[in-house]
C-alpha cells in the first residue's frame, strides 16, 4: 500500500444513472478502503469523489474504466488534487 494520499474527482459519462452505478461504485470504493461520494449530476453524468492511498485511487479509476460497471461508461474525465481530509465513509447522493 502506498503512503501517498490523494483526492480524485472523476466525471463519468455514459448511461450511468438509474442503473445502480452509484451503489456499485460505493461498494467498490469501500472494498478499497476509500472515502468519498458518488453523485448524479443534472446532465446525466456521475461525479465520483474519492480520497485515499494513490494505489487504491488508481484501482478505483481503473475499475470505472473497465466496463465492469453497471450501465455503459463512455468516458471518465479525472482530476487529481491534494487530499482535504473532509470526507467520512462513502455516500451515494
Amino acid at each position: 500500500m502506498s503512503d501517498e494520499v490523494a483526492r480524485l474527482t472523476a466525471f463519468v459519462h455514459g448511461t450511468v444513472q438509474g442503473v445502480g452505478f452509484r451503489w456499485f461504485t460505493r461498494a467498490k470504493a469501500l472494498e478499497l478502503g476509500l472515502v468519498g461520494s458518488a453523485t448524479n449530476l443534472s446532465d446525466g453524468r456521475v461525479q465520483v469523489v474519492a480520497e485515499g492511498p494513490v494505489d487504491r485511487i488508481d484501482a478505483l479509476l481503473a475499475w470505472l474504466r473497465t466496463g465492469d460497471t453497471p450501465g455503459r461508461v463512455d468516458d471518465v474525465v479525472e482530476q487529481r488534487s491534494a487530499p482535504r481530509h473532509d470526507l467520512q465513509g462513502f455516500r451515494e447522493r
